[in-house]
Parts: C-alpha cells; structure tokens; sequence
C-alpha cells in the first residue's frame, strides 16, 4: 500500500475524515497515478466483483462527477430474474427499448450466457475523453 493512501485510511481511522472524503481522495489519488500491476487493467482474472463506472463532466460550468459502483452478483441475480419474465412482456420491451433507439434483444439475455459476460465485463476497460470531461467503465 503506496504512503499516501496508508494516510487517507489513518485520518479515516482517527475520525478526522468521513468514509465518503476518503473515497473521494482515493480516487482523485487512483486517478492521478499512472497504471501499475496493481490497477484493474492488469488484476488477477476471475478477482472482480464490481462493475464501476466514473465520469468527471462540466455541467453550467461547474464540476459534476458521477461514481457507480454495482456489485457483478447484481447482474448475475438480474440476467436470473430475467428469465422468468413472460416472452410477451419481454417483447414489449424490447419494442420500447427499439422506439427509443436502444437496439437490444432481452430474449437473448440468457442465465447460461452469463458467465462468458462476466468474463468479458472482467477484461473490458472503456476510457473515453470528452471535450467537457471523461469517462471509464472497468471492473474491480
């Protein structure tokens, strides 16, 4: 553990910070290194348990970030639960998901697809660079 997060997590522990300013700057400092054999990029395969999705973006001229973790057992319960939904509801919504441009066929959202699809999600990192700000989907 590099000495300035060993720092974050002592003022964490001694009450001088909130969990959500540590996080905060755990962040900023993950985001301020460059990539190392620790980063998701290059993590042991089969470790990730969270999909995370991170934007930095300027809205009305003001700093705006947003920060989703979800848990991978989310979507493997999802993709299950799925499954269970009648074809006729399945093609309603996929004919909404059509009108409003998402071209994505639920009935093909199988529970014995889902290991593969996390096994992809695992090994995908999305960086995209906005003139207002920045994007990056990975896994951790």
């Amino acid at each position: 553990m590099n000495e300035q997060r060993k720092g974050i997590l002592d003022l964490l522990s001694e009450g001088k910070i909130t969990t959500d300013e540590a996080g905060r700057l755990i962040d900023a400092l993950e985001r301020a290194q460059p990539p190392t054999a620790a980063s998701p990029a290059v993590r042991p395969k089969g470790k990730a348990k969270y999909l995370r999705v991170m934007m930095e973006f300027l809205e009305n001229g003001e700093s705006e970030r947003l920060n989703v973790r979800v848990p991978l057992q989310l979507l493997r319960a999802g993709v299950q639960l799925a499954a269970l939904v009648p074809p006729q509801a399945l093609d309603r919504a996929n004919a909404e998901l059509s009108r409003s441009g998402v071209p994505f066929d639920l009935t093909q959202l199988k529970p014995e697809h889902l290991g593969a699809l996390v096994e992809h999600l695992d090994e995908t990192i999305v960086e995209l660079e906005l003139h207002d700000g920045h994007l990056r989907v990975f896994c951790e």
